[in-house]
């Protein structure tokens, strides 16, 4: 990499370090997940939210938005909600004595989306977002309408609360780049949060970037250099999760229905691109990918009802996987070890 190369990579970390600093002035102890928002929207996907009621989930994505030159629309779903009410639909207008059907934009047609509750609207309503996160676009009385771009969604779910709620079927949940998990706080962040939402209020976070920005830093997320051994890890580890392998690791066909596909790999290497860019790092690391494989992979993870029995969840899963994967490849491990014997003869 030239020093121009290297310049513009430290110009872009630092703009987006700009953004941190404004979301983190808002926002108390979810710089995790904050990050894994972050990460996905450099990468061109979408997020789900999941956490208990008043954890900041819907505070963290109207920090973004405001840290953001971008429209924010926000739909809060419930179950008589109709799909148009997210797409939109044609009405009569009458304009210079002449009636003609135009289509009036629904909410979704904005650059940052948060649809809140997702689970609580049917699943003919959670439909009506599949073609906007895989296309960019919706269809409406046949015809079709580009979004926005750059276009992201946001979906906040809570984990608790079954009564009245629809679960997302495997299909919509595989479009999700990533399932973040809001933790609750703990005792010290607990005292800040109370400390700054009962005294004065903060002004809100200034806008940094812009649509157009958005947009570069999206191409340079995929200029991000995949050195060969990153690569070969990620397949590695997908393919350790698949329980229809000739030879798949012990217990898991026992444990595991179904594992994540090539979207899930591809989530978690174009993920780990978008870390090394917000770190300033011309190429992946085993660190990149080792942070984003419980939220690339744990909602792409079926279960079975056996494991679920037992307590078993899909971290945890992910969590013994890794271990047993390792980042070295059996192919380097053998090389290495031609090359032990000689080191210790010199």
């Amino acid at each position: 990499m030239n020093e121009s190369s290297r310049a513009k990579l430290a110009e872009r970390a630092a703009l987006l370090e700009r953004v941190r600093e404004e979301v983190k002035g808002t926002l108390v102890g979810l710089e995790a997940a904050m990050e894994e928002v972050l990460a996905a929207l450099l990468a061109g996907g979408h997020v789900l939210l999941e956490g208990v009621p008043g954890t900041g989930k819907t505070l963290l994505v109207r920090t973004l938005a405001l840290a953001l030159e971008l429209d924010f629309r926000r739909i809060q779903l419930t179950p008589d909600l109709l799909p148009a009410d997210i797409t939109g639909s044609h009405v009569l207008d009458e304009q210079h004595g002449r009636r003609t059907f135009i289509l009036r934009e629904g909410p979704v047609f904005g650059n940052v989306v948060l649809a809140d509750e997702i689970n609580r609207a049917t699943p003919r309503t959670q439909s009506a977002l599949l073609e906007a996160m895989a296309e960019g676009q919706v269809t409406v009385g046949g015809e079709t309408r580009k979004l926005p771009d750059p276009f992201f969604l946001l979906a906040t779910q809570n984990p608790i609360e079954m009564e009245g709620t629809y679960p997302l079927p495997e299909a919509e949940l595989d479009r999700f780049f990533f399932k973040t998990q809001v933790p609750r706080p703990g005792p010290d962040e607990l005292r800040e949060i109370l400390l700054r939402t009962t005294r004065s209020l903060r002004p809100a976070p200034r806008p940094i970037l812009s649509a157009a920005q958005v947009l570069d830093l999206r191409a340079a997320v995929r200029e991000i250099v995949t050195p060969p051994a990153i690569l070969d890890y990620v397949v590695r580890l997908i393919s350790a999760l698949d329980p229809t392998t000739p030879d798949p690791w012990p217990d898991l066909q026992r444990t595991v229905r179904h594992g994540p596909g090539p979207r899930g790999a591809i989530s978690l290497l174009l993920g780990s691109k978008a870390l090394a860019l917000l770190a300033g790092r011309p190429d992946v690391s085993f660190d990149d990918v080792a942070r984003l494989v419980k939220p690339a992979l744990r909602h792409r993870l079926l279960l079975t009802f056996e494991a679920e029995a037992e307590g078993l969840t899909s971290d945890r899963l992910l969590d013994d996987i890794q271990s047993k994967v390792g980042p070295v490849s059996p192919e380097l491990q053998r090389w290495q070890d031609k090359l032990a014997p000689r080191e210790e003869s010199a």
